[in-house]
């Protein structure tokens, strides 16, 4: 089980108790968004370690490019991962010994985002 199935079921877990219906959607939502956030920064780290290392890979549109299909890729790919028998195995091999707090799980992309801008400014 990756790090990010184990997120996976911390939010998933924490939502099925308050909104039943709904928590599949905002845990499918949430794995997505912190996967494309992290994309996103190390896409910055990469861009700028190449620009100073005097390495030119491709233009700055090709980039975005790039990110919006990884991003559409990530979605479907989490979309097919999270909902179906795969989901079921995976939430009975989940073991609860590890307890986040929920405010720290959504700080983590908002933290991704963040240093994502942070980082836009030196390049």
């Amino acid at each position: 089980m990756t790090f990010f199935d184990q997120l996976y079921f911390k939010i998933f877990n924490h939502y099925k108790t308050t909104h039943k219906a709904k928590a599949k959607t905002i845990s499918l939502y949430y794995i997505s968004f912190l996967q494309i956030t992290v994309l996103l920064l190390v896409g910055i780290v990469l861009a700028i370690f190449l620009k100073q290392m005097n390495v030119i890979t491709m233009s700055s549109s090709k980039a975005w490019t790039l990110f919006i299909i990884a991003s559409l890729i990530i979605l479907f790919k989490n979309w097919m991962q999270y909902s179906g028998k795969k989901r079921n195995i995976l939430n009975a091999k989940f073991k609860k010994k590890e307890s986040y707090n929920i405010w720290v799980l959504w700080l983590l992309p908002l933290g991704c985002i963040a240093l994502s801008i942070l980082f836009m400014n030196i390049l």
